[in-house]
């Protein structure tokens, strides 16, 4: 570089301005600078002074992490606060809810945002699931309520929310098969196969009285009484048949007397 005379005349040509500059002097030592070496110095400084600044805004960003995370549960008391009814019976309610804007509107201005997450399937990332509710028609996982509010910080989660979600529906019973229609073949064989099945369960009682040996006859006393010795009765207990067989003997019998009854009602007409 050279110093640029002040007195220059308009219009002058360009020897004449490149002859009135005069050229800066070279401080001593210069020529023996190595220029290469000096320039890797310089990268090497500059290099070292980048990484300490980097390190520096990560603990900058930590640290209003940490503070934004404190203005978030000052947050949670303040609405805990306001749900006390001896500080809303003192009048201390409006006052609450003004400082509690405030600060959400502070948040705000740091790009801190809560979340609304109601209706939408949880997120693990977002979320912290702390119980379960049965709501008809709604999927199995959905955010039904929140317990504590999430918060975004710019694009990262500042804290996840603690919510409900929609339990899933039990799965239902399956239905019982229905009872197919006996065919007046299978109303007779099945008629056949319960008779003694039904004439063992409700059958007339039994007695049976054992045989008294036969003794050599003795000879007649006057005075003494002949005494005849009786068995015990043997009483024997009806079977009973097992609900289903009892379903199914009521239903056969049914059906076995509207067969008759069709069957007398045919005849009928046929005699007239």
């Amino acid at each position: 570089m050279t110093d640029a005379p002040t007195d220059i005349p308009a219009g002058a040509s360009t020897a004449e301005l490149l002859g009135s500059h005069r050229p800066l002097e070279i401080p001593p030592g210069v020529e023996e600078v190595d220029l290469e070496a000096a320039f890797g110095r310089l990268l090497f400084r500059a290099s070292l002074l980048g990484s300490k600044l980097a390190e520096q805004k990560q603990a900058a960003r930590a640290e209003q992490r940490e503070l934004l995370g404190i203005l978030v549960e000052v947050d949670d008391a303040l609405a805990a606060l306001g749900l006390d009814r001896e500080l809303v019976a003192l009048g201390r309610g409006a006052g609450l809810e003004a400082t509690r804007r405030r600060l959400l509107g502070q948040l705000a201005k740091a790009k801190v945002r809560p979340m609304r997450l109601e209706g939408m399937t949880a997120d693990p990332d977002l979320t912290e699931i702390v119980g379960t509710e049965a709501r008809p028609g709604a999927a199995p996982e959905t955010v039904v309520r929140t317990v504590v509010t999430g918060f975004f910080w710019e694009d990262e989660v500042l804290r996840r929310a603690q919510v409900v979600v929609a339990a899933s529906e039990p799965d239902p019973e399956p239905d019982p098969e229905p009872e197919r229609a006996l065919e007046p073949s299978e109303v007779t064989d099945a008629v056949e196969a319960e008779a003694p099945e039904a004439t063992e369960a409700v059958g007339p009682e039994v007695s049976e009285t054992p045989e008294a040996p036969e003794t050599p006859e003795a000879p007649e006393k006057p005075e003494a009484t002949a005494t005849v010795a009786t068995a015990p009765v043997i009483r024997v207990q009806p079977k009973a048949a097992p609900p289903r067989a009892r379903r199914r003997a009521k239903a056969v019998a049914q059906q076995a007397q509207q067969a008759q009854q069709a069957q007398q009602a045919q005849q009928a007409k046929r005699k007239n």
